[in-house]
């Protein structure tokens, strides 16, 4: 399981086609007790194989190593240090994960009569309270799957508010330091985005934004605080102008971690949340999912929100589809129930004062580990930060030619997952670290031992970082062929880079 072009795999374990013998299985099925079908009269002809499909015949105890051995060779939250900037990669009690398996909600199906899961639409609506509270605003949908996809429906929902009233804009304004899903968002909601700068605060450049604010911008997307890990302080003057330009104010929520309880993007200005449960209330989440991202919004932008919605009369609750002036179904059905669930499960487990103290704790963390290790990285906004903070590879790169890719590489063999890196843009050698509430001062002094070890390694022996890492399952890979030809399937000996 070697490429010459690509990496090296350090263990000497077969794989399971290696283990393969003809005639072994995993599982004997009983006999059938009913007529056999030919298969052609259960799939049509055409997606039949003519072939078998070549899986390896294993038994059972080589299929629980093969999936176990393959779980192990992963990163996850619950196996290390994880400090994923912009990502929120916290600790997720197991409860929420309890909860979200009772068979009373894990077996509902979403075709059933709305009298038969008054429980779960009751949940739904409870949810939509908390988050309306936490955001400080007064209407909310949970259909959106994801953040991104939140972000769609609320850069929709402000198109929707200016064709209402006759005065369609054709331009979204973005901050240099925001995610790249926004300008992404922008341009497939039809809109054309103009960037504007930071500040030497690293905050929205007030004169800049004055600049291009005018009577075509629809809206502005922001998150606070920003991806610099750093908080707004003229957020409420930055709503005004936006709002005295005719346009919208929209809240990208990826960051909300860090305010809860503390401040809500409502009193800010912003006319649209959008809250990322899989991050901010505790779904495990990478690897593409699972996801949810409801957007709460202002009674001005209520009419147009995705349908359907949850309400309820006298006690009774269901789906409210007749919304005349909605932007319409975002998606099947009615959302990511099981992650919605989860989110529930958690905020009611925290309390006001729990979703407070993990901001608070979010934040310190942060602040800790910044202030350890601005004199070993520069540190290219020295100010109090939130949850999160973004240093600099650059002196390390300047000076011993070792890279912030060389940085994050060697953490790995101190069993840590690296921190954001090369983002923000803005950022020369970037590396945006977040160590969450969930994280505990022994292993936050872990992590800045080995950020300093690696600096020091960075000065008196370079050549080591340039091959790490050199104890994890798989060895550096060359990012050039992976990227571009990358090798995802076992080939046997005999076979050829050619028969792929």
């Amino acid at each position: 399981m070697t490429s010459e072009h690509q990496c090296e795999v350090i263990t000497n374990e077969p794989v399971i086609f290696e283990l393969s013998a003809p005639g072994r299985r995993a599982v004997r099925l009983p006999t059938l007790d009913v007529p056999e079908e030919p298969l052609d009269a259960l799939i049509p002809e055409d997606m039949l194989r003519t072939e078998p499909a070549g899986l390896p015949e294993v038994s059972e105890i080589d299929v629980i190593r093969h999936f176990t051995r393959l779980s192990q060779f992963n990163h996850g939250v619950d196996t290390g240090f994880y400090p994923l900037g912009s990502c929120t990669m916290k600790y997720n009690p197991k409860v929420n994960e309890d909860i979200a398996r009772m068979p009373g909600f894990a077996s509902i199906h979403p075709y059933q009569p709305e009298q038969t899961v008054q429980g779960a639409l009751e949940v739904m609506d409870q949810l939509g309270e908390y988050l309306k509270e936490i955001s400080g605003m007064n209407h909310v949908s949970l259909q959106p799957a994801a953040g991104a996809h939140g972000e769609l429906a609320g850069i929709l929902l402000i198109r929707a508010y200016h064709e209402a009233r006759g005065n369609e804009r054709h331009k979204i304004i973005i901050p240099d330091s925001a995610h790249g899903t926004n300008p992404a968002t922008a341009a497939m909601a039809g809109y054309n985005t103009v960037e504007v700068p930071s500040d030497d605060r690293g905050g929205v450049d007030i004169e800049a934004l004055a600049a291009i604010l005018d009577d075509d911008v629809a809206g502005l997307m922001l998150t606070n605080p920003n991806t610099l890990g750093v908080f707004d302080e003229n957020i409420t003057q930055i709503a005004r102008m936006v709002h005295e330009a005719g346009g919208l104010l929209y809240y990208d929520g990826a960051n909300a971690n860090a305010i809860m309880g503390y401040s809500r993007p409502g009193d800010m200005g912003f006319d649209i949340v959008h809250f990322n449960l899989h991050k901010t209330f505790a779904t495990p989440h990478g690897g593409g999912g699972p996801g949810s991202g409801p957007i709460v919004v202002t009674d001005e932008l209520a009419p147009y929100l995705p349908v359907p919605i949850v309400t309820q009369t006298d006690g009774t609750y269901r789906f409210e589809w007749d919304v005349p002036e909605s932007i319409g179904q975002l998606r099947s059905f009615y959302g990511n129930f099981g992650v919605m669930l989860k989110a529930y499960a958690y905020i009611r487990s925290m309390g006001a004062s729990g979703l407070k103290a993990a901001s608070a704790d979010a934040v310190l963390n942060a602040n800790y580990l910044m202030n350890a290790l601005k004199d070993t990285y520069y540190l290219p906004f020295d100010r109090t930060c939130m949850h999160e903070f973004v240093l600099s590879g650059s002196w390390q790169k300047k000076e011993h030619g070792v890279s912030t890719l060389d940085i994050a590489k060697a953490l790995l063999d101190y069993g840590m997952h690296p921190p954001t890196i090369y983002f923000p843009l803005i950022v020369d050698e970037a590396q945006m670290i977040e160590p969450t509430e969930t994280e505990s001062r022994e292993t936050l002094d872990q992590f800045i031992k080995a950020m300093k070890e690696i600096a020091e390694i960075a000065r008196e022996n370079p050549d080591a970082l340039f091959e790490a890492p050199r104890r994890t399952p798989v060895r550096r890979l060359d990012e050039g062929s992976a990227a571009r030809r990358p090798l995802i399937c076992w080939l046997p000996e005999e076979a050829t880079l050619q028969d792929e």
